[in-house]
């Protein structure tokens, strides 16, 4: 199995942890948003989405622009190959499991009915 350490990965995750901070992905999705329509949108004060905003542009998810008194935010030029590779890698692992258990489940059912 790969091991991954990568400090990005970490923040990636760290990052996506947060249900705000998702929301604030799946928002800028669609459009790129200042702070306060940000904060205005999940109910929070300035300074808590300057935190969320901080940590999504540390770990590269977004990226923001100050212009005049307004920082607007878009999403980060990052895709998340490494994160997806981490993630495809245990469905992987667990699919096997999975189909091994169906193995034994059947198994188990065919003694059970005498078709041996």
């Amino acid at each position: 199995m790969v091991q991954y350490s990568s400090p990005r990965l970490s923040d990636s995750f760290s990052a996506l942890s947060d249900v705000t901070r998702r929301g604030v992905l799946e928002q800028l999705g669609r459009s790129d948003a200042s702070i306060t329509e940000l904060a205005e949108r999940f109910h929070m004060t300035l300074t808590g989405m300057k935190k969320h905003v901080g940590v999504l542009e540390q770990a590269g998810l977004v990226t923001t622009e100050k212009v005049g008194r307004v920082r607007t935010c878009r999403l980060g030029l990052r895709r998340l190959e490494e994160e997806a590779a981490w993630i495809e890698n245990y469905r992987r692992l667990w699919a096997a499991r999975f189909d091994a258990l169906d193995g034994v489940i059947e198994d188990l059912k065919r003694k059970e009915t005498g078709h041996d």
